[in-house]
């Protein structure tokens, strides 16, 4: 799940959890919202978390300096 997922994952928590006056017989919609609304908070931490571990290690080596020098003989 991507940073959209999560984005529309919560916002639909949070129209259940705050928008919604329906009344279903063995289930709290409301507590369907806060449960959808703290899955997508933890799939977006878990998506940035991952996703910047991946670029760190990607630009290993980056931060090294390398310096050259050429020598040349004149005639």
């Amino acid at each position: 799940m991507g940073i959209g997922g999560c984005v529309l994952l919560f916002a639909l928590g949070a129209v259940l959890a705050f928008g919604v006056n329906w009344h279903v017989s063995g289930v709290n919609i409301h507590t369907v919202g806060w449960i959808l609304m703290a899955a997508s908070l933890l799939g977006l931490i878990t998506y940035v978390s991952i996703f910047k571990r991946r670029r760190y290690t990607g630009r290993a080596g980056a931060d090294e300096v390398v310096e050259e020098r050429r020598y040349y003989e004149q005639p």
